[in-house]
């Protein structure tokens, strides 16, 4: 028997409850981003990390991750992997990235940008043994690397609040947004073998965190506090990036208030 409400109403199967889930799932998004603006809310509050808070518990959670896992796996990596191997896993990875450079250049209707990524991820793949050798480079081809966090900046779309990711670390709204596009288009995470997709995602991950082993360390012995550190440091290199993009002409005449006036 239907519900009174709903009395002499005929929806197709399923679309009712798919409606209400997803209202749901929206519904406790919205309220968990409230609870973390309304706890963050204080006399001494940063209005660039109005969600400190949360972004430092989340921190505490990623150093305590870093410390069990990432951090001792990378070392050993490092240790007993020999350069030249690592150097072709890490090319291997920065052609991936390369691709994704290309596409977003090509949003950002960078021609010369987007004409120089293309060519690197074709000369790399088909001569560079799948990336594994930079040919690119020793033809003078330069790298631009471009996400689609700045993308949407080239476009106007506010920074938003400083967010630390849980794994990934720092970030900001729009940039965690991009971030999520790029990973439902990474070529790395589309293969179709499950242990040889796994086992590439780890060693990416991997390869990542041993090329910062020597940075952490310097800047846990340099800064008094590492998490206002970090925060400052990638907001300000965030805002130059796209302020770069300004400069030269490139992006929408009105500059990202939000990120002008941090």
């Amino acid at each position: 028997m239907n519900p009174p409400e709903c009395r002499g109403v005929r929806a197709p199967k399923g679309i009712g409850v798919n409606k209400r889930i997803s209202a749901l799932k929206w519904a406790v998004v919205a309220g968990a981003f409230s609870v973390l603006a309304g706890c963050a809310t204080g006399p001494d509050a940063n209005p660039q990390d109005p969600l400190e808070p949360f972004n430092r518990n989340v921190t505490q959670f990623n150093n305590t991750v870093d410390d069990l896992v990432l951090r001792p796996v990378a070392t050993v990596y490092r240790d007993v992997t020999p350069d030249l191997m690592r150097t072709g896993v890490h090319n291997f990875f920065e052609n991936v990235r390369d691709f994704w450079s290309f596409i977003n250049a090509t949003l950002q209707l960078r021609p010369r940008e987007a004409t120089e990524n293309f060519m690197r991820v074709n000369i790399n793949t088909l001569f560079g043994l799948g990336g594994i050798f930079d040919v690119a480079s020793e033809m003078g081809l330069e790298r631009t690397r471009l996400d689609f966090g700045q993308t949407l900046g080239r476009w106007g779309v506010p920074a938003g609040p400083y967010l630390v990711l849980p794994i990934f670390g720092p970030s900001s709204v729009r940039d965690a947004a991009g971030f999520s596009i790029e990973t439902r288009g990474d070529l790395v995470q589309g293969i179709g073998d499950v242990s040889v997709r796994n086992s590439l995602i780890t060693l990416r991950a991997v390869e990542t965190r041993a090329n910062l082993l020597r940075a952490s360390t310097m800047l846990e012995g340099a800064a008094l506090d590492p998490y206002s550190f970090t925060r400052d440091v990638y907001l300000r290199r965030r805002e130059s990036q796209i302020e770069a993009l300004i400069d030269l002409g490139i992006g929408l005449q009105g500059r990202d208030d939000t990120e002008s006036s941090n």
